[in-house]
């Protein structure tokens, strides 16, 4: 254990403790307190000051939902919904606002000053110790001297005595010095005792001094907690009022009332689905649109090395086309002609029993018609009466006047043979021939290209001999 030596004096007239050893320890343990209590001073300090700044940040956080929602008309406004959620969530944060600055407030206005008074409590006690052990420090310090002075003195004279033969002044007497010294050493235990005394009512007093200063800690940490921990306590509840106010929200509140306020917007599940067939647009009835004659037609492959024959289905347009396309579906894909053929720039064959032929340019842009250029094409219809139905369509479209060629009878891709040569400077193109026929039944008998041809050879001969009598 460390020795108490603050507070023993030894058997020596002058010993050689200083007498400020027990007090500087008291000072030392004053400074203690007043370095601990600063700490929770800055500590309060420090958390004032962050409630102080979460008061200004929670005002951050109110202006990210200060604003009313966007495209709110979809949302309830009364309470109970999301809009009333929101608007829940507005309130507490304000809540949060200013509680936080209510706090700050209180922790400086109530709690930091009960540090602040006992950091002075503190200061004023170590002032007092340090100064009044400095003082009978002093005090000691001179009766010390002066005895120690008279001791010194008593014995240079008692040393003298034996060499004088004991013949001395009266106020060099060793005698009278020691009374003297007796005198001064008296009054320096006085100051010493005296000391001694003030230091142990000193330390005595030290035991209820910091009781006082332990019990005015907890009394200010009791008022900081009240302070501080209910604003902890404020803010669970605020955020569990928020979230009360969410989980509070029926699942179909939304949506119910979305459909009651706008349920004559919504698709009805009860009304039929829509069908094309009930569609109706603008020009869908128009004159352009419904075709002369449509169906489906076997039609010999343009490649010369194909033998057999292909089916499609085909259109004869009020605009004079002859369209080819796969099949007659418009839903399955978007029905885009395979072959287009203008009419009135084709040569269109006399029909053959279910056979007849039309001679002319494919149109469509297509690659195949790109690489085909014109070409003749040989039909054949479901029965004669069809395609006699299909030459009456294709030559009412290509607005022509007078017989067709007609196909020979022995393949549906024949060369047609013309009936004869006909001056066609009325009509720009189309069917062929001399006579104006009404009806597609009244059709002119066809003539052999040899015969044609002998008739082509006349005429070239006879135009010399004309040309002669004329000049004659």
């Amino acid at each position: 254990m460390p020795l108490r030596q603050g507070t023993t004096f030894s058997d020596e007239a002058v010993p050689d403790i200083d007498p400020t050893t027990t007090a500087g320890l008291l000072t030392e343990r004053l400074q203690a307190w007043k370095h601990a209590v600063g700490y929770l001073e800055d500590y309060i300090g420090a958390v004032e000051k962050i409630h102080k700044a979460h008061s200004k940040e929670y005002e951050k956080v109110l202006k990210t939902i200060s604003h009313p929602l966007k495209e709110g008309a979809h949302f309830d406004q009364g309470l109970g919904g999301v809009a009333g959620f929101f608007e829940n969530m507005r309130v507490n944060t304000q809540a949060l606002v200013n509680s936080n600055a209510e706090t700050e407030k209180t922790i400086k206005g109530t709690v930091l000053p009960i540090f602040e008074r006992l950091h002075k409590e503190i200061k004023a006690k170590h002032k007092e110790v340090s100064h009044g052990a400095e003082k009978g420090a002093k005090e000691i310090e001179k009766a010390r001297n002066n005895t120690q002075k008279h001791i010194e003195l008593l014995g240079q004279h008692t040393a003298s005595f034996e060499s004088t033969g004991g013949k001395m002044t009266p106020a060099d007497d060793p005698y009278v010095i020691q009374r003297q010294v007796f005198y001064r050493l008296n009054h320096q235990i006085i100051e010493e005792n005296n000391h001694r005394n003030d230091l142990i009512n000193v330390q005595d007093s030290f035991q209820a001094f910091e009781a006082h200063v332990i019990q005015t800690i907890q009394s200010g940490m009791e008022a900081f907690n009240q302070v501080a921990g209910g604003q902890a306590e404020k803010t669970r509840a605020l955020y569990t009022d928020m979230l009360g106010a969410a989980q509070r929200i029926p699942g179909d509140f939304e949506w119910n009332g979305f459909k009651t306020r706008e349920g004559h917007r919504l698709v009805d599940p009860n009304d039929p689905p829509r069908s094309i067939d009930a569609v109706t647009f603008p020009n869908q009835s128009h004159s352009s649109t419904k075709p002369l004659v449509e169906g489906s037609l076997e039609r010999k492959s343009r490649n010369k090395l194909s033998w057999g024959t292909q089916s499609a289905y085909y259109v004869v347009t009020p605009s004079k086309f002859l369209h080819e396309f796969k099949d007659d579906d418009n839903l399955r894909a978007d029905p885009k002609p395979e072959l287009s053929i203008y009419l009135p720039e084709a040569v269109l064959g006399a029909p053959s029993g279910e056979k007849f032929s039309v001679k002319g340019k494919d149109k469509s842009k297509s690659i195949s018609s790109k690489l085909a250029g014109s070409s003749e094409l040989a039909f054949k219809a479901h029965s004669a009466a069809d395609a006699q139905k299909w030459f009456d369509a294709i030559r009412v479209a290509a607005g022509a006047t007078g017989p067709a060629y007609e196909s020979q009878p022995s393949s549906v891709s024949d060369t047609p043979v013309k009936v004869e040569k006909i001056d066609t400077s009325g009509q720009e193109a189309g069917i062929t021939g001399g006579d104006t026929v009404s009806s597609p039944t009244a059709i002119s008998p066809a003539i052999s290209r040899k015969d044609t041809v002998k008739e082509e050879k006349k005429e070239k001969e006879s135009s010399p001999a004309e040309e002669k009598k004329a000049a004659a």
